[in-house]
């Protein structure tokens, strides 16, 4: 989930459950002597305790270039064996305890999220600690998980829906940090060793860099209690962490095209993307309503004009993936490879109409009305609120986020919905990325960009 979106969408599911008056809850703090900043909410309304552990400079962002993947893989064997327990005793300990435990790496942190029964807390915390501080990074799983991989690369590039993103993603990120994939490619898993994850762990996971946001039933005395004996062998360490600053993301110039050839495919597959939002910005409200209305519900100007009206596909999307440093504003779909210069020319002229006219009043309500009206229920949970509490504190957010940015939805007005498709629309700046068969499609894509040629078959994406 991308992260300004995310951070959005729990807006309104905490907004919705508590009406326009809501407030997240300010939780207490406190620090550990090893550095990491605890963030904590007592809530006893139900017997759970979840929590959620972000630790900045150990996302895909910060591994060596030549190692691409290595951080999802370090993440992945975090799982695969620690204190001498196997991955299998893991998972049954996980299993016994009725608990969830997951460990993700994003493009700018390494996250650690779990939720059990307050009684069991105690148990999680510990088995935690053991994947976090304990790992084994044994050769066998390391093998094991590199070739599955590998296999996995294989299988999206059979996918042109799953392809065309990680395409997408190399050709306009090309040399920015964020262009490099979880997945990794074939030539850096086959160079990679259990030694440079070994090497990239001690690197990157310190105390010093670590948000750690628990909400539940628990006692705060016993919270601290536990934190400071399940971490006292997280040392803080000898250096000071190094300033995690990334660069400014690239700005399109001209229209971009990569078409990659996939010759047995029957349907082409396009990506159009733009500078979009970073995760900070002011007018992130009015741009999320602006982006529903244009592709981000089934009953969107995108997907009404592309599936509804003209049978060109059987879905269209709008989407905003936010950062630090910046975004990428985009549009997808699918449609036959006979039509797929019909479906870009038309998401061509709908992009220029937005940016020329807007939307009407109606329409704006309306989009208003859906976004505050999002009920997920997954954020309606002790995890929700911890994610919110270790966000909010990355971004260097206030606590009141939720309710200000829900105030400023409310308050998006047609000037302001248009003000941001005149901003975020790509008109002669874009990257465009079509996955499909070359032989039947090319001639029909000449007129919307200057184009560059790949195979589905060469080493990466």
């Amino acid at each position: 989930m991308k992260t300004a979106t995310l951070l959005f969408m729990m807006t309104t599911a905490l907004a919705a459950g508590s009406g326009p008056g809501f407030n997240l809850p300010a939780p207490q703090t406190f620090k550990l002597p090893n550095g990491m900043t605890v963030f904590y909410l007592q809530d006893r309304s139900l017997p759970l305790v979840g929590f959620r552990l972000l630790i900045n400079g150990a996302g895909a962002a910060a591994e060596p270039e030549s190692l691409e993947g290595a951080a999802d893989l370090m993440a992945e064997l975090m799982m695969k064996g620690a204190a001498g327990k196997s991955a299998l005793q893991v998972a049954e300990e996980l299993d016994e305890l009725g608990a969830d435990l997951q460990i993700k790496a994003g493009d700018e942190f390494l996250s650690l999220s779990g939720q059990s029964l307050a009684r069991y807390w105690p148990k999680l915390l510990s088995l935690t600690c053991d994947c976090l501080l304990r790992p084994d990074f044994s050769e066998a799983e390391f093998i094991k998980e590199r070739e599955r991989r590998i296999d996995q690369i294989k299988a999206i590039k059979d996918n042109p829906s799953h392809a065309v993103t990680q395409y997408f993603r190399k050709a306009y990120l090309a040399g920015h940090p964020f262009g490099r994939l979880a997945v990794g490619s074939e030539a850096s898993l086959q160079a990679m060793t259990v030694k440079d994850i070994r090497v990239f762990y001690r690197s990157a996971i310190r105390p010093d860099q670590a948000l750690l946001a628990v909400v539940g039933d628990f006692s705060p005395a016993e919270l601290r209690n536990g934190l400071e004996k399940n971490f006292s062998q997280w040392k803080k360490s000898g250096t000071k962490a190094s300033a995690v600053v990334l660069p400014p993301l690239p700005l399109p110039r001209g229209k971009q095209g990569l078409l990659v050839d996939k010759p047995d495919a029957s349907q082409a597959y396009f990506i159009i993307g733009a500078p979009g939002i970073a995760v900070v910005d002011q007018h992130a409200a009015a741009a999320q309503v602006m982006n529903t209305l244009f592709g981000g519900r089934f009953t969107s100007r995108l997907n009404n004009e592309l599936r509804v009206k003209r049978g060109l596909t059987y879905g269209a999307r709008s989407t905003l993936e936010s950062w630090r440093p910046g975004g990428l504003f985009t549009i997808s779909s699918y449609t036959r490879n006979e039509k797929i210069g019909e479906m870009l020319q038309v998401s061509l002229d709908l992009l220029r109409q937005a940016a020329l006219v807007g939307f009407d009043e109606e329409e704006v309500v309306s989009g208003r009305n859906y976004v505050l009206g999002q009920f997920p229920p997954k954020f309606e949970t002790l995890m929700s609120k911890a994610r919110a509490y270790t966000d909010l504190a990355f971004y260097g957010l206030p606590f009141d986020y939720y309710a200000g940015l829900l105030s400023r939805v409310g308050s998006s007005d047609r000037e302001a919905v248009h003000a941001q498709a005149r901003r975020l629309m790509p008109q002669e700046d874009y990257v465009l990325v079509v996955v499909g068969k070359a032989e039947e499609i090319r001639e029909q894509l000449a007129p919307f960009a200057d184009w560059k040629f790949r195979s589905i078959t060469d080493d990466g994406f």
